[in-house]
């Protein structure tokens, strides 16, 4: 896998991209577009700034408590949670029908996980409809 890079590209890809901007565009259009996106990338990141100045001041003081690095979706590697799921035993210790791993972050975030019992049926209700 190559480094961290951004979008994929590569710096041989960036140089041939800006190649062909500089053809497509032409160096009388290309200071325009460029001003154009940096504008655009300005008017992102203060829509950004401003929906982070909006949730601090609806939160109060609750938003320093909040651990923003919990919340980051890129630290869920699916392979990663697969693996560890399979190298846990998954087999109940006790007669208990709920089975809790404390040492789990998504069992304590989900909930305790229902094991189903053989001795007892699937609960229906005649009168739903």
């Amino acid at each position: 896998m190559r480094g961290n890079n951004v979008l994929n590209v590569g710096g041989g890809e960036l140089v041939l991209l800006i190649l062909a901007a500089l053809i497509i565009l032409g160096p009388s259009r290309l200071p325009h577009y460029a001003a154009k996106l940096a504008q655009g990338v300005r008017t992102l990141r203060d829509l950004a700034d401003g929906a982070k100045a909006q949730i601090k001041t609806e939160m109060g003081p609750a938003f320093e408590d909040v651990d923003w690095r919990q919340l980051d979706p890129r630290q869920y590697d699916p392979r990663r949670i697969v693996r560890e799921a399979l190298v846990r035993p998954s087999a109940p210790t006790s007669n208990s029908s709920t089975v809790t791993r404390p040492d789990d972050d998504v069992a304590s975030f989900v909930g305790p996980l229902i094991v189903h019992d053989p001795k007892c049926p699937t609960p229906f209700d005649v009168e739903a409809t």
